[in-house]
């Protein structure tokens, strides 16, 4: 089954997604891909694969976000992709993409090692999006639906950043993200059953 949505948003990728992912010597295409293929050899299911696929939607769907970024903006890309999906996708794919920043500021207080690992752009970036979690933060955060998914999320996020590495190509996620399509969206994209005899 081929979807008109799915065409929409993988042209939206394929298209815009060919603009550099911040200060990273890669694309967001390039960055996508990367975090749907380490989504997909970790064994998760269509949701999260095609959350992976998607989660920095929102930068394509507000094309200033490299501008943003530079002038020390952070324009929440995390909830304009959510939104943006949300009458589409389940709450499966799109929490953890609207959690995934979040997730940063929770595994930059929990996780030393994640801390100091993070580039000098990731530490910006970090600073920019409120910095690590408080207590009072990080026990709202754990109690949050999907928060366990948006921290898997946030790692794919951080290991998909390898120059000149194209391990998959865009229409090897398709099917993932057709079955992550609410069931209504689906039943109005199936082909329509033409009557026999």
């Amino acid at each position: 089954m081929s979807t008109a949505l799915v065409d929409r948003l993988f042209a939206l990728l394929g298209d815009l997604g060919r603009i550099p992912y911040g200060s990273a010597a890669l694309s967001e295409l390039e960055h996508a891909i990367q975090s749907a293929t380490l989504a997909r050899d970790a064994g998760a299911g269509s949701d999260m694969i095609t959350a992976a696929l998607l989660h920095d939607v929102g930068h394509l769907v507000v094309k200033s976000a490299a501008g943003d970024a530079a002038i020390g903006i952070d324009n929440r890309h995390e909830e304009i992709g959510a939104a943006f999906l949300s009458g589409s996708f389940p709450p499966t794919v799109t929490e953890p993409i609207r959690l995934h920043v979040p997730a940063k500021r929770y595994l930059a207080a929990v996780d030393e090692v994640y801390r100091a690992a993070l580039s000098p752009a990731a530490r910006r970036s970090l600073a920019r999006q409120g910095g690590a979690f408080d207590a009072g933060q990080l026990q709202a955060f754990e109690a949050l639906p999907y928060a366990q998914e948006a921290v898997q999320l946030r790692r794919w996020d951080d290991l998909a950043m390898v120059q000149d590495l194209v391990p998959a190509q865009l229409h090897e996620f398709r099917s993932a993200a057709e079955e992550s399509l609410r069931p209504e969206v689906r039943a109005m994209s199936a082909p329509l059953a033409t009557a026999s005899g």
